[in-house]
């Protein structure tokens, strides 16, 4: 077992450490008292209606970093009770992304859907202990009936059915006799409850829906609350962490567990993650895809773990954040920029470095030779010589960035302007003596400069000081991109600040997405691979696009921006 102040949440290899918080000071206790035999058992039960997002990542980390400290099992469990919302697709990308954030689930994929059976015998048990009816009031009629915090429900006409009466109802919803919406079974608990998840809730419903897995042959289905617990039961499960909303459906939970007389899962709650500028909810998230706001659920401004991944996020870095943040009883915003930090830091420490020009402007070097190719040595990274070197060709034609370029320029700009000097990163210090312009426009085409031969390296012999480096691309063999800058998703931190009755989407940051093409990077990402991260030296972190790009049409996403001095290699 695991040292518990240094208990690792990353991918069972222990490469990320989080301290000791409330959950697994619980857990401790536990296994020291002897409780389940000292199992430790955990589960990650999403539902498949979408894509995961990072919220996901953090309780992934948690319920499989729990296993992992404790020497137990972590269950992958997909709680789908609602054929409605789900698919096949999302099944298959909840695995895909447990995968890649370095975890593996014990024994098979496991389904709410596999224990429809013996859930649907359970309910029977409720209904012969008096613990249940078939009710026939529709929706409205139950939400008029439950009455409000401030006044107690009202018992359903049909509370008082027969035992008989029950069963043979709720095997004729079964058999599939009954129209959507004609009847639910419901639990007989406490109209007057002060916790409203007590006041009789829905068990099952009549769905005449297909599902991806037990195809038509189910024409009631169990409701999420009433089959969660018992799935967890089923299993074993010793520990279910569930966020904090899950909270006031702990009683009811227990009350069902209590009343079949199985199994007992502890259940604790922690505060789901929020994160500022981004939208955190499931529903949210599938009306920007349906309405084509975004380009789909894997698009990089999304908070989803597949958007994240395509836009260059690497699974330690998601690891290390959730490390960092923590687990609580609180709910607390997170900034997004501390998982932008996570990323940097990770990244700084194993990107290798490239010069890429985003907005090019010529620079034509009039006393270098039409045509000679340098050849020139660049280090992959400046603190970290085992990454190696790779060579870059400095010719004739250059292009720098135009934002490197400034004709009248004030006091503190160090880059290059009319008659003035810079550096260029791993060649030759540069003098600008001519701006040619279009004549019709204005707008500035390209420079005429010269080089100083003594200067290689950047290096200047007689002394002079030169205060700017810029990077640059050789034209001769400058590969030609496209590359997408991406900002936060939302114009404000949180969505409680948009005012009520007002549409949310109002809110999506127009600039979120800005695409530059034309961009020219150096030859050797011609042969960049997808997942592989660079910092473009000066400008950020990139990745080679997962699903746009090809091998004649480079597509490189902005993962993160530079803001440390500590990441820039210029």
């Amino acid at each position: 077992m695991a040292d518990k102040n240094s208990a690792s949440t990353g991918d069972n290899t222990g490469d990320t450490t989080a301290p000791l918080d409330f959950i697994r000071q619980r857990v401790t206790d536990d296994v020291a008292a002897g409780k389940n035999g000292g199992r430790v058992h955990t589960r990650f039960p999403p539902e498949p209606n979408g894509y995961l997002h990072i919220g996901h990542a953090k309780a992934i980390c948690l319920n499989f970093g729990l296993a992992a400290e404790f020497g137990g099992k972590c269950n992958l469990r997909l709680d789908d009770t609602n054929p409605l919302a789900e698919d096949t697709e999302y099944v298959e990308s909840i695995k895909a992304d447990v995968r890649w954030l370095g975890f593996q689930w014990d024994g098979p994929d496991y389904y709410a859907s596999d224990y429809f059976p013996a859930l649907y015998d359970m309910a029977e048990r409720l209904i012969l202990a008096g613990k249940a009816y078939v009710c026939s009031l529709n929706v409205e009629q139950v939400r008029q009936y439950r009455g409000n915090w401030n006044l107690p429900g009202r018992d359903s006409p049909d509370r008082n059915r027969s035992i008989a009466e029950n069963l043979d109802l709720f095997r004729r919803m079964k058999a599939g006799e009954f129209p959507d919406g004609t009847y639910t079974l419901r639990a007989k608990i406490d109209m007057a409850a002060a916790n409203m998840n007590m006041r009789d809730p829905a068990l099952y419903r009549i769905r005449h829906a297909h599902h991806h897995r037990t195809g038509d042959a189910w024409c009631s289905y169990p409701t999420y609350d009433y089959a969660h617990g018992q799935s967890d039961s089923l299993e074993g499960i010793t520990h279910s962490i569930c966020t904090l909303e899950f909270e006031d459906h702990r009683p009811l939970y227990d009350w069902f567990l209590e009343q079949l007389d199985i199994h007992r899962p502890q259940q604790i709650e922690f505060a789901r993650l929020n994160l500022t500028n981004t939208v955190m909810s499931k529903r949210r998230l599938l009306e920007l895809v349906k309405q084509r706001l975004v380009s789909g659920w894997s698009d990089p401004r999304m908070p989803t773990i597949c958007g994240l991944r395509r836009r260059g996020y690497t699974p330690q870095s998601l690891r290390s954040f959730c490390a960092a943040i923590g687990v609580t009883k609180f709910n607390s915003t997170t900034p997004m920029a501390r998982l932008e930090e996570a990323l940097r830091h990770d990244l700084n420490e194993s990107a290798s470095r490239v010069m890429a020009v985003l907005e090019p402007l010529k620079v034509v070097i009039e006393n270098f030779p039409a045509d000679q190719v340098e050849p020139r040595l660049a280090a992959n990274h400046p603190a970290k010589p085992e990454l190696g070197n790779r060579e870059i060709s400095f010719s004739r034609e250059i292009f720098i960035e135009r934002s490197d370029f400034m004709e009248n320029a004030p006091k503190s700009f160090f880059r290059l302007q009319p008659g003035g000097e810079v550096r260029l990163r791993f060649a030759y210090v540069i003098k600008c003596h001519e701006v040619k312009k279009d004549p019709a426009t204005g707008e500035i085409l390209e420079l005429r400069c010269t080089y100083d031969p003594e200067t290689a390296g950047g290096k200047t012999p007689d002394g002079r000081k030169i205060k700017g480096t810029i990077h640059w691309v050789s034209a001769t063999n400058a590969v030609e991109a496209e590359v997408r800058l991406y900002e936060n998703l939302l114009l404000v931190e949180s969505l409680s600040e948009v005012e009520e009755g007002a549409d949310w989407k109002e809110q999506l940051n127009p600039h979120s997405l800005r695409v530059l093409r034309g961009c020219k990077l150096e030859a050797s990402l011609q042969n960049a691979a997808v997942g592989q991260s660079f910092q473009f030296e000066r400008n950020g972190y990139f990745c080679l696009d997962s699903e746009d790009s090809r091998p004649d049409s480079l597509v490189f996403n902005r993962s993160v921006s530079l803001r440390e001095a500590s990441d820039k290699s210029t």
